[in-house]
């Protein structure tokens, strides 16, 4: 991989991990579509693609500073008794909902590894996420909690939902987002739920697979190369966020249909240019 094509999955990967369409779908579809001479299956790849995440867990932090500090100082008891109570409640709520995708990423990551090598599997799903994003928004209930509303079995539907994104293709916010809406929250909560469980997942990934990068049979300067991909990745995701954020509070009807229609015609799109290729 050159440092270039390093530099463009950076920015594709911070724009597209926080959007519900898949970051490692189009990692994993893009190089075969340009074609890179990337060996997705390298021992290298996949840690690459995750200190690419590192970049957008610091944006995340860096977004939503307030809620972290305000979980901090609750589990560390400073502040009134409600506060206290409720940060505790909700940092509850991020273990829970974190909890599923931990175990069948453990159970099951011999079968999600080899997806990464698979192109056309990526397009495929991706085309199936865009069917979750339209199912979702159509099985929304009518009744749209705030995000204080959420409860324990709120967050294990999400957390369930999460498991998902496991595969290439399908996105993990655009999943954790419609388990929301269908546990009758709105989508400014269920993107902020989203976007607040995806730091500990995401910081979980990297203290797996980062390591990798320094070990023996790995390229030299690999690790520097996607240092500075994560950098650049943050940067977009930075971006990215507050965008999002800013557009789910604005459109709180249908608002994922866009982005189920790009992932559709990209997808379809994708499968039928890898099966003719």
């Amino acid at each position: 991989m050159t440092f270039l094509q390093a530099i463009a999955l950076a920015v594709l990967q911070g724009a597209t991990e926080l959007f519900p369409v898949s970051s490692l779908g189009h990692a994993v579809v893009l190089p075969a579509l340009l074609g890179w001479r990337i060996d997705q299956a390298a021992p290298a790849f996949l840690p690459f693609l995750v200190m690419l995440h590192v970049g957008t867990a610091a944006a995340l932090l860096g977004y939503f500073w307030r809620d972290w500090l305000a979980l901090a100082l609750g589990v560390l008891g400073i502040g009134d008794a409600h506060r206290v109570r409720e940060s505790r409640r909700v940092l509850g709520l991020i273990v829970v909902a974190t909890i599923p995708a931990v175990i069948v990423g453990f159970a099951l990551e011999k079968f999600f590894r080899g997806l990464f090598a698979s192109p056309l599997a990526a397009a495929a799903f991706l085309a199936v996420n865009g069917v979750l994003l339209l199912v979702g928004e159509r099985l929304r209930g009518r009744t749209h909690r705030p995000l204080s509303t959420l409860t324990l079995g709120d967050a294990v539907s999400v957390g369930v939902w999460q498991c998902t994104a496991l595969i290439p293709g399908m996105s993990r916010s655009g999943a954790t987002i419609v388990g929301g809406l269908l546990r009758g929250v709105d989508h400014e909560g269920a993107a902020h739920f989203s976007f607040l469980i995806a730091t500990p997942v995401i910081l979980g990934a990297t203290v797996l697979e980062v390591p990798k990068l320094l070990r023996a049979g790995v390229p030299p300067g690999a690790f520097g190369q996607a240092a500075a991909a994560a950098a650049v990745a943050g940067v977009t995701a930075l971006a990215s966020t507050a965008f999002l954020m800013r557009y789910f509070r604005r459109h709180d009807t249908q608002s994922l249909d866009p982005f189920a229609y790009y992932c559709l015609a990209v997808g379809l799109g994708c499968v039928g240019y890898l099966l003719l290729a």
